[in-house]
């Protein structure tokens, strides 16, 4: 599954893999994940017709619980495989800021030694974009156990993209 957006979006997310219901529907983000990262770009002030959002993996990597297929972390192989097919997309765009959500699109575009832990919320030096940040994927806000570290989760990732509205705000002030 290849991403969706604007051919000139200033903005780039990049998760991880596909999930059930971006398989079923044939598009990124539009599982929970996916509606928690629209609440955030909007309260960011981030339309998402505007961004382009896509995968470091193009496909849904899971294994049969029952009838049920659980999402699988993408191993190294797969994220080679894709690899491709995303230095492409990020060619093809040529985004403004390239945002890479979670350790797998991370350590995909960046290198295997790049800990979210670490890095999250700064800027580093890329020739993928003028600015590429790193932070979590959203579906691990939705995976903290109780509900007053996910609203504390919550509020860091909006932060985080916080600083890509100010970003951008900042190279279209200079240029």
């Amino acid at each position: 599954m290849f991403g969706e957006g604007p051919g000139d979006a200033a903005v780039m997310l990049v998760g991880e893999q596909p999930g059930v219901e971006e398989e079923l529907s044939g598009r990124p983000f539009v599982g929970p994940a996916g509606r928690l990262l629209d609440r955030a770009l909007a309260e960011v002030g981030l339309d998402r017709s505007e961004v382009y959002l896509t995968n470091a993996v193009k496909h849904f990597r899971f294994e049969l619980r029952g009838k049920r297929r659980i999402h699988k972390t993408p191993g190294q192989q797969h994220v080679e495989a894709c690899l491709p097919w995303l230095l492409a997309e990020i060619a093809e765009v040529h985004p403004a800021v390239l945002v890479c959500l979670g350790a797998t699109a991370a350590r995909a575009l960046l290198g295997p030694e790049v800990r979210v832990g670490r890095v999250r919320g700064d800027f580093l030096a890329s020739d993928l974009a003028p600015g590429v940040l790193v932070t979590v994927h959203p579906g691990s806000v939705l995976r903290v156990p109780d509900e007053a570290g996910r609203r504390l989760a919550y509020a860091a990732f909006v932060a985080d993209l916080g600083r890509v509205v100010e970003r951008l705000r900042g190279l279209v002030e200079s240029a």
